[in-house]
């Protein structure tokens, strides 16, 4: 994923990421990726990759602390982490969560 990544378009690394994240944390309820990078042009790392937020409700999440959701979502992305992802903010939710955020 890493090389293909690093030549993808805004569009086409959001669509690998999702997929990525799709098929490790099994069923998704949803998946929002933002690209934030514009926001860090000039940023020492911002050459080495670019800068995402994303937030995903998943079954996969229940009964984990936050932290291991996050570690969750960066072993799916492991290798674009590696090359193509510099910084990725994560918000992870277990569909029960979600449900009772404010709207």
């Amino acid at each position: 994923m890493s090389d293909l990544f690093m030549h993808a378009t805004t569009a086409e690394r959001a669509a690998l990421i999702e997929a990525r994240l799709a098929a490790a944390l099994a069923p998704v309820e949803s998946i929002r990726i933002t690209d934030d990078s514009a926001q860090h042009a000039g940023h020492a790392g911002a050459a080495a990759g670019g800068h995402f937020s994303v937030t995903i409700v998943a079954v996969a999440f229940a009964g984990k602390p936050r932290v291991a959701r996050h570690r969750m979502v960066y072993d799916a992305l492991a290798d674009a982490m590696q090359r193509g992802i510099h910084a990725l903010a994560i918000t992870a939710y277990t569909p029960e969560e979600f449900a009772l955020l404010p709207r």
